[in-house]
């Protein structure tokens, strides 16, 4: 991958992360080291808070709050990787990424009617995800590869989407969930794919041509040429697109262990949410 022009090191010193990017480094600050690919993180952190505050609103399972709050972890995260570009900054960026996906994952296999959490089958789904997310910590922590992160990032993704699919066209789902729901969430998570997948192209990119994009930068000069920061668009399309997964998810979720007639998919700034309809969830 091209690195970005490195210029003097600024309040944070010498660049310790295993991954720079193309944008160029304190060009704007001296305390902040990419300034598009860092404040782009706003977006993802207020979609957390989006996210959260529905949540809270509907009354809806407490787990979800915590996906947000790992959501939103995420983006401070990221924040605080490009705004600094030390190694300890790009692990609060990149451990909760894995941690998020992997209780994603733990959310849709727990597809048994009601939310009670003690049960044998619980706690030990919670023990299994515990473990895992100790076991990548320990082994990114001896690897220092962000390749081998972005495989196991990748690889949980892969199972959520092969999971949902698989969810909606079970015989538990068709029992519970009417076609146009089923529509509503297939409509909601492609939208989801589609914009990481955007995101993805637009980040390759951004390394693969990242002279060429910095001298087009240069032509057209700031702040115009913020336009042309890849991994900052990177960040506005994953967060957009976790939003619309998400809300896929709970969807799903609540449908399978709930009655769906208790939700329905609101918006709100464009935006969608579940809308609790009836009764709180017992």
């Amino acid at each position: 991958m091209e690195q970005s022009p490195i210029l003097p090191n600024g309040w944070w010193g010498p660049v310790t992360a295993t991954l720079d990017w193309c944008e160029a480094n304190y060009q704007f600050s001296h305390y902040i080291a990419e300034v598009a690919n860092t404040f782009s993180n706003l977006s993802t952190i207020w979609l957390a808070f989006f996210g959260s505050v529905a949540v809270w609103r509907e009354s809806l399972p407490e787990r979800f709050l915590l996906g947000c709050a790992g959501f939103g972890l995420v983006g401070i995260g990221s924040f605080a990787f490009h705004a600094t570009l030390l190694y300890e900054a790009q692990l609060v960026d990149e451990l909760p990424m894995v941690y998020v996906a992997s209780f994603t994952l733990y959310l849709l296999l727990d597809s048994k009617p009601g939310f009670d959490n003690t049960t044998r089958r619980s706690i030990l789904s919670v023990a299994a995800l515990v473990a895992f997310d100790v076991l990548f910590t320990w082994s990114y922590y001896l690897y220092r590869n962000p390749v081998y992160h972005q495989v196991v990032f990748a690889s949980i993704l892969v199972l959520v989407i092969i999971h949902v699919t698989t969810c909606l066209r079970s015989p538990q789902a068709k029992a519970r969930i009417p076609d146009h729901k089923k529509t509503q969430i297939t409509r909601l998570f492609t939208t989801g794919v589609l914009s990481f997948a955007i995101g993805f192209l637009i980040w390759n990119l951004d390394n693969i041509f990242c002279s060429k994009l910095t001298s087009w930068k240069v032509s057209m000069g700031w702040p115009v040429a913020f336009l042309l920061e890849g991994h900052s668009w990177w960040h506005i399309l994953t967060g957009l697109g976790t939003h619309y997964k998400s809300i896929g998810i709970q969807c799903t979720i609540l449908c399978m262990k709930n009655d769906h007639r208790n939700y329905i998919i609101g918006y709100k700034y464009g935006l969608p949410y579940v809308k609790r309809v009836l009764k709180r969830v017992q």
